[in-house]
């Protein structure tokens, strides 16, 4: 078989066409258990199909997707994903088999995909909103977070003197976990918005002041004699030899940060915010919409993936220069 580069070879066998088509029919076979199969008697609240829309949809794109690849003779991205695209249809649907089809499960807590999708249809602009009432409060508290983590770790890893003051506290304060400041935090500040950018401006600020102190800590000596005798100040050493070479291990932080400061969001939007992903999916399991509560995870793990995916997009781009790292 003729290559070009990985992930780009080309179809040839019947294999590769069985491989490319496998999605489609699954979510057609998805389609066929949803038209043929009738509900149970148990559950009888009539709603419009927006699941079978959904897969509708879903169809007529893996078939334009597949004919694409067709069309370029090549593989693609679509090749390689098909197979674990049509597993997770029939694994919906067999999620849908057992709660719509035979109630097998409690309805209230597991509620079918169909009410899943009402939910979004419904009240999708009101999750959109509690969502981008998240990401505000996510990047208020990461810039102040990101930023006196880098300051922080500057200070300790460059210069003894901080060092020598800062550290120790940097070390006893950063292992607690920032949840276990709410009830400091509601008692110093006067607002929960307030309160929960400081609590996750903390979760980012640890992880990022330890990884940049590392990161300058490590970087090789001959990187600063070859600036002493080009003339450069500390000013100039710092951003522009220990701060680029410490780049791979401050992104680790800033990665690290990120994953605890969304455990701390879903915590914060607890203490008494009006808006917000975590509050939403809270103040639905208190009234027993658990349809509202799956739409709220859903968006979570959206919103959240699209937000490690960027992150990721700007640190390849930052360190095109580096090899080997890992690839989302």
């Amino acid at each position: 078989m003729r290559k070009t580069k990985k992930g780009d070879d080309f179809l040839e066998t019947a294999k590769d066409y069985y491989r490319l088509f496998f999605a489609s029919s699954a979510i057609l076979l998805t389609i066929l258990a949803q038209l043929l199969i009738p509900k149970s008697a148990v559950s009888f609240t009539k709603i419009q199909s927006w699941y079978l829309y959904f897969l509708w949809i879903s169809f007529a794109l893996s078939l334009a997707a597949a004919f694409f690849s067709i069309v370029r003779h090549k593989k693609g991205k679509f090749y390689h994903k098909s197979y674990f695209i049509g597993t997770s249809y029939l694994a919906l649907a067999v999620y849908n088999f057992v709660t719509e089809k035979l109630s097998l499960l409690p309805e209230i807590f597991f509620p079918s995909p169909n009410k899943i999708l009402a939910v979004f249809v419904k009240n999708g602009p009101f999750i959109l909103k509690c969502d981008l009432f998240s990401l505000r409060l996510l990047a208020i508290s990461w810039a102040i977070g990101i930023a006196l983590g880098l300051l922080t770790g500057i200070l300790v890893g460059w210069f003894t003197s901080f060092n020598y003051w800062l550290d120790p506290i940097v070390k006893i304060l950063g292992p607690i976990p920032s949840t276990a400041f709410v009830p400091l935090a509601l008692t110093a500040f006067p607002t929960s918005f307030a309160a929960s950018i400081f609590l996750i401006s903390l979760s980012v600020w640890f992880p990022v002041t330890i990884l940049t102190n590392s990161g300058i800590q490590n970087v090789k000596k001959t990187y600063f004699e070859v600036a002493d005798t080009l003339g450069a100040t500390t000013f100039q050493k710092i951003a522009h030899v220990a701060l680029p070479a410490s780049l791979p291990n401050v992104f680790v932080g800033i990665f690290n940060g990120a994953c605890t400061s969304f455990i701390t969001l879903m915590t914060a939007e607890m203490l008494g915010v009006k808006y917000g992903i975590g509050w939403y999916i809270n103040w639905q399991r208190e009234v027993l919409g658990y349809a509202n509560v799956y739409a709220g995870l859903i968006t979570i793990a959206v919103t959240f993936s699209l937000i490690i995916t960027l992150l990721f997009k700007v640190r390849d781009r930052l360190l095109s220069w580096q090899k080997g790292f890992i690839k989302w």
